[in-house]
């Protein structure tokens, strides 16, 4: 059974008189809407005799009583409106149920109203509608947090809990207006990007999702089986091989924005599931690549803000190009001071450990460096910055670079402390890629589980003839927290992963009692409790039985003294 609050059933039972008096709370029809709020706010003074006839429909949000007439607001998908409601309007005839007990009485904030009517400007000076037809489109049974704001617009008693409001983002997004922001503008980031890559001439594809070899990133995979095909499958922690392939087979560019997964930890910049943008284009290589993505990004931020210095938690940052250039290597030695271009891998270990670095045996000199660079240098790196250059052991996929031996043309850009893209000149030879992919395999059997696998069709391919070609990665959700401010990702992912949620306990009727009463008084002596309770010895026992083996009560001995109190 159900566990209801007071509203809940008060809700319930207005939801049924509103079907005794014929007024079906979830009616079947469309409603015609020609106006928004945000329309009517932008517009209205210039242009008043265009709204003597208006269709709105939102939510109520909230409503001020008084007498045969009374002020709300209406909340749709672009803002707020308020409304005037008098009795005769919506009521000229001799029954006045629609205003003196529906609008009074049955209906409540939450509620979806479509309402018709004009355009008028109080004594205040406030935009407002006055109604002359109104329907009721739909019944909110549960009700909303009531969001309190004083004078000077400051939150009181709001959806902030940040738990309640990733788990019920419908309702953050209906009573925290300034979190619909956010999405619209990560919406807003994608599709300027789309328009630029489209002016460009690259064309937007899709690859697929499962795949039989994980591949194009170091990360653990999220494995699965398909039953028909009786075979593994994982969920791609990189489009990268797929998008390759269509160079091989003959695309000059190809995009493609979409969801990854990576079985692996989860914290304020990490989400084990998160959108990716990937792209590569033949007959350019990594240092095009940095100029494309600066004009990429300043075009962006422009678009979205208007300029290109924003503030971004204590820093104030330009986008604009261009952007700062350190290799891997050097950007140790700054900020770190010490070289290690030339330091093998026991080398390494040792600094590590003199840094108090974390490491194992199944590290490799790449991951050791990046280690080191991941403590020593990344928080450093504020304004935009392209980290380059990095050592042949970190990036398999990535062309040896044309003039230092050792090292790979890739870049990553690094904002306020945070990777952002990641790009590379592709690995085009197919007899340096196999070799790189059985180095791989050799730190996997060492334990690297996040080693890439080998990918012999991907190898087939190049082995046909891939043109020189360059790649990158920029991770959506960073940059839409950059854009908008936000320091977590869970701020600009509608629904972020979450533990589940404690499952709700259904109770018997006699349970339900007492829990009823242990609502009123926790902990409380049992004698009492069942004095109260009223059950006979039979029920009783199996009511209590049931309410502490679902763990919703239990029952404490001290001494002489038994206590029931509920499980928090």
């Amino acid at each position: 059974m159900q566990l209801l609050s007071e509203q809940e059933i008060e809700r319930r039972k207005d939801r049924e008189e509103l079907m005794k008096l014929g007024i079906n709370p979830y009616p079947a029809e469309a409603f015609s809407i020609n106006v928004t709020s945000e329309d009517i706010h932008r517009n209205y003074e210039n242009r008043k005799l265009d709204y003597k006839n208006i269709e709105i429909a939102g939510r109520l949000m909230s409503r001020r009583i008084m007498g045969s007439a009374s002020f709300g607001e209406i909340q749709d998908a672009t803002g707020r409106l308020q409304f005037y409601v008098r009795r005769d309007d919506i009521c000229p005839g001799e029954d006045k149920t629609l205003y003196n007990s529906v609008f009074k009485k049955l209906l409540g904030i939450g509620d979806f109203l479509g309402l018709k009517g004009y355009i008028f400007t109080t004594q205040t000076g406030e935009i407002s509608l006055h109604v002359t037809e109104m329907t009721l489109l739909s019944k909110s049974v549960k009700p909303l947090p009531v969001v309190k704001r004083d004078e000077d617009g400051n939150v009181h008693d709001g959806f902030t809990d940040p738990e309640m409001r990733y788990r019920q983002r419908y309702v953050d997004l209906t009573v925290n207006p300034e979190v619909k922001k956010t999405f619209v503008t990560r919406s807003r980031i994608i599709t300027q990007m789309r328009r630029y890559f489209d002016d460009h001439g690259w064309l937007e594809v899709e690859t697929p999702i499962l795949q039989a070899v994980h591949g194009g990133a170091a990360a653990r995979p999220f494995d699965t089986h398909h039953n028909t095909l009786d075979m593994p499958l994982f969920l791609r922690i990189a489009n990268e091989l797929y998008l390759k392939r269509l160079i091989v087979g003959g695309f000059d560019g190809v995009y493609e924005f979409g969801k990854m997964f990576r079985n692996e930890g989860m914290d304020r910049t990490h989400n084990p599931e998160f959108t990716s943008m990937e792209i590569y284009v033949a007959y350019k290589d990594y240092i095009w690549m940095m100029e494309m993505v600066e004009e990429l990004i300043e075009q962006v931020t422009e678009a979205i803000h208007g300029k290109t210095k924003l503030t971004v938690g204590a820093n104030e940052i330009e986008f604009a190009g261009p952007y700062r250039r350190l290799t891997m290597y050097d950007s140790i030695k700054e900020f770190a001071g010490i070289d290690v271009s030339k330091m093998d891998e026991e080398g390494l270990r040792k600094v590590c450990g003199e840094m108090g670095i974390a490491v194992d045996t199944s590290m490799g000199k790449g991951k050791l460096v990046d280690e080191i660079f991941g403590e020593k240098v990344e928080a450093n790196l504020i304004q935009p910055t392209y980290i380059t250059d990095y050592p042949i052991e970190m990036t398999p996929l990535a062309k040896k670079h044309r003039t230092e031996p050792g090292l790979v043309e890739r870049f990553e850009l690094f904002v306020n402390g945070k990777e952002i893209a990641n790009a590379y000149t592709e690995l085009n030879d197919p007899i340096d890629q196999r070799e790189r992919f059985e180095e791989q395999l050799k730190l996997a059997e060492r334990g690297d589980d996040e080693a890439m696998a080998m990918d012999e069709d991907f190898l087939r391919a190049l082995e046909y003839g891939m043109p020189p070609t360059s790649g990158l990665g920029i991770g959506i959700d960073r940059l839409t927290m950059l854009l908008t401010n936000n320091t977590t990702i869970q701020e600009v992912l509608f629904f972020p992963q979450m533990r589940p949620e404690k499952k709700q306990v259904e109770l018997t009727e006699e349970e339900k009692g007492i829990f009823e009463l242990l609502k009123l008084e926790s902990p409380v002596a049992l004698a009492d409790l069942k004095g109260k309770a009223g059950l006979s010895g039979k029920k009783w026992d199996v009511a209590m039985k049931g309410l502490t083996g679902k763990g919703v009560a239990k029952v404490t001995k001290d001494g002489d003294a038994i206590t029931v109190s509920l499980v928090d």
